[in-house]
């Protein structure tokens, strides 16, 4: 009830998701979470979300109410659409687009009043197996006070009759006569609180919409479907590099702001207005929307709106926001998405093709950070570029599109600048920027792009140093890692490494699986403290360490007791957890212990999945002279086990052991669907491994890598 309450005062939809996920039950995870509103075409437009990956937004932030997604199906059904954790793995969203984590259920939820829909919110639950009647029960209660919260947002507000509808039912035709502009849920919201002009920006896609009270303020007719006129046709030219330094600022940090400037009015007047709103970035931290309002300020007499156009310092400030935004990147890939999140839009560009030098050839980059059809118009402008390209970099100097001059190639940009990119008298590469509309390019302009062009250079300089530096560590950690796992007899293997998001995105931790002069196996797991190159050295040693104590027969305790000494010789204050456990394929018996590291789980040949009592003793080098105690136990014939390495379920934003005991859960029900019994002991572990580091990446970010190794016992051997 408190949530409900809670939710009957929100004011966006962005807050309404933002109260179900903070207030609501604990079994909604949070991760894959989303609210979709009608537009007036009739499609599920993608308002608010929560964890979703990159791959989720680009391809669902539009869903046709037709179509056979979770969110689609409970539109039409009008009641919850529920795919439970046994189908998620499989079809969730669908196949085209990856497995989904086959540990959650995953639940549509319509939003209906009075047999109006509005939208639907679509929620990840911790259910590990069937979500009981009682708990749709709630989920229904709270999509219902969304509904009616929505409801009196969308439809009550003094602008609301100008506005035309916030939205309309599926499948209506998009409207392309003359007349109000399409609502959208966004510039719905905005009208109703202020009442002045309302904008949208779809910074991924480029496309800009006004409601009708913006086109009015501008004096322009109302367009078809809503789109707004670039920046140069509506903004004075003296206000304009103003407009575009506010704009860098704004897509580079996020949030709110304000910018004033003079609006372009036809018949050569001018209005003076303010543009206040706010920059919304995805959950990765990328600008991917603004909305706000456009107010009127000619009648406020007590405010001025500048002290007067100052073109040059305006191009300065543009210069340096840029420069502030490409500081921060690290990768290549990081400089290519603020090019595209932030220069791209303050420009006014309508694209943004960035290619590199590699042995003496230009290869497109700009892609990499799109998919959909965007990466798609990208690539075409890449290959339709190219020789222009290659041109401006031999000659090493910019060259810019004439208006009235336009390339005869098919599909070739109005207008468009293409700069070579060299940094220390280097060829790093070259740039293209292309424009909807033909312009023209002042000496201001091209002066401003050719120190556009100096400062990008350096940056891909720096970050394909950094991107060198970073693929030798990787090879460095590789190599401190097993290439294959050894063939054993009755036992089926697998094992994944995920360095971290963080840092160098290297670490410390390593598995290993050995063939003991017994006939034993050993398994091996450890996690050195640290994501730097001397966490993945220590490792290195200790690896080596352990596997000549372990071959020389020593017992899991004493071999974890001698690898503990020899940490505490090293030079270095590191620590370090580790598991070491014995199996004897011939009737199963195991023999372990545990230096601080995460208790192994056993999947039992009836599904069901539990840890390992061992008791263990405190991380390697902390107390060199602590003896470990040694546990025993039995792994049957169609038994698996799973080692891993904490990073495989730690998460900030949730409790460890809750984060176990979905794990649990979730292993549980590969067991029964997708289990060793179905489909044969390999297969089944290479998907299972799959399957856990897929969660893992699934996540907004990695502080720590993540190991694991898994062991299915086929059969005893005769």
């Amino acid at each position: 009830m408190r949530c409900v309450r809670l939710l009957l005062g929100c004011s966006s939809a962005a807050e309404l998701l933002g109260t179900v996920l903070a207030e609501g039950p604990v079994w909604i995870t949070g991760e894959g979470s989303a609210l979709y509103l009608l537009d007036s075409a009739g499609m599920l437009r993608l308002t608010a979300s929560h964890g979703l990956p990159d791959w989720a937004h680009e391809r669902y932030g539009l869903v046709d109410p037709a179509g056979e997604l979770p969110a689609a199906v409970a539109l039409r059904l009008r009641r919850p659409y529920l795919l439970g954790p046994e189908h998620t793995s499989v079809d969730y969203p669908n196949r085209n687009a990856g497995l989904g984590t086959g540990m959650v259920a995953v639940v549509a939820l319509p939003l209906v009043v009075d047999e109006r829909p509005i939208g639907v919110l679509a929620l990840a639950l911790a259910h590990r197996g069937t979500v009981p009647g009682r708990d749709l029960d709630v989920l229904e209660t709270v999509a219902g006070a969304c509904a009616h919260r929505l409801h009196h947002l969308l439809d009550h507000g003094p602008a609301h009759a100008d506005a035309g509808p916030a939205h309309a039912e599926p499948r209506q035709p998009r409207r392309t006569e003359p007349g109000p502009a399409p609502s959208h849920p966004l510039l719905s919201l905005a009208v109703r609180a202020a009442g002045h002009g309302a904008f949208e920006r779809d910074l991924v896609t480029g496309e800009s919409h006004w409601d009708a009270a913006a086109f009015a303020l501008a004096g322009r007719p109302v367009a078809p479907d809503g789109a707004a006129p670039e920046l140069e046709r509506i903004v004075h030219p003296e206000d304009l590099p103003d407009v575009r330094a506010a704009l860098a600022e704004a897509l580079a940090g996020g949030g709110r702001y304000r910018i004033g400037y003079r609006m372009l009015r036809p018949g050569g007047r001018v209005a003076r207005v303010e543009e206040s709103g706010e920059v919304m970035l995805d959950v990765h931290g990328r600008p991917v929307r603004m909305a706000g309002l456009i107010a009127d300020v000619d009648h406020r007499p007590a405010r001025e709106v500048g002290s007067g156009p100052d073109p040059a310092g305006a191009r300065t400030a543009l210069l340096l926001s840029l420069t502030r935004a490409l500081s921060r990147a690290v990768t290549v890939r990081d400089v290519t998405a603020a090019v595209t999140d932030v220069a791209r839009p303050a420009f006014g560009a309508d694209s943004i093709v960035l290619d590199l030098v590699d042995e003496g050839r230009l290869l497109p980059v700009s892609h990499t950070v799109y998919g959909g059809p965007r990466r798609a118009e990208l690539t075409r402008l890449a290959d339709l570029s190219a020789p222009v390209m290659q041109d401006s970099l031999a000659r090493s100097a910019p060259l810019f599109s004439e208006p009235g001059n336009r390339p005869g190639a098919t599909g070739a940009p109005a207008a468009w600048a293409v700069l070579p990119l060299v940094a220390s008298g280097r060829q790093v590469g070259s740039c293209l920027i292309t424009f909807v509309a033909e312009r023209a390019f002042s000496r201001e302009d091209r002066t401003l792009y050719s120190a556009f062009a100096g400062i990008l250079a350096q940056s891909l300089e720096r970050a394909r140093l950094y991107d060198t530096h970073h693929h030798r560590a990787g090879e460095l950690q590789r190599a401190m890692l097993p290439r294959t796992l050894p063939r054993l007899p009755g036992i089926a293997s697998a094992a994944r490494y995920l360095p971290s998001t963080e840092g160098m995105q290297i670490g410390g931790d390593w598995y290993d699986l050995l063939k003991l002069p017994d006939g034993r196996i050993g398994l091996v797991i450890g996690d050195v403290q640290g994501h730097n190159a001397e966490a993945t050295a220590v490792m290195g040693q200790l690896r080596s360490g352990l596997r000549a104590y372990a071959t020389d027969g020593h017992d899991p305790a004493a071999t974890l007791a001698r690898t503990s000494r020899l940490l505490a010789e090293l030079d270095t204050e590191l620590f370090a957890t580790c598991l070491y456990l014995t199996l004897d394929p011939a009737d199963g018996g195991l023999t372990a212990a545990r230096a601080g590291h995460p208790a192994p789980v056993r999947i039992t040949a009836d599904a069901t999945a539990v840890e390992l009592e061992l008791p263990g003793g405190p991380p390697l080098g902390v107390d060199p002279g602590q003896a470990y105690p040694l546990a025993t136990g039995r792994l049957g014939a169609g038994e698996t086990l799973l080692a891993y390495t904490d990073g495989l379920v730690e998460d900030r934003e949730e409790d460890y052991d809750e984060s176990v005991q979905r794990m649990l859960g979730g292993l549980e029900l590969w067991a029964r669907q997708t289990g060793p019994g179905r489909i044969g002991p390999a297969p089944a572990l290479e998907r299972l491994a799959d399957l856990l580091t897929l969660n893992v990446t699934e996540r907004r970010s990695r502080p720590d890598d993540v190991a694991l190794l898994l062991l299915h016992r086929v059969v005893s051997p005769s």
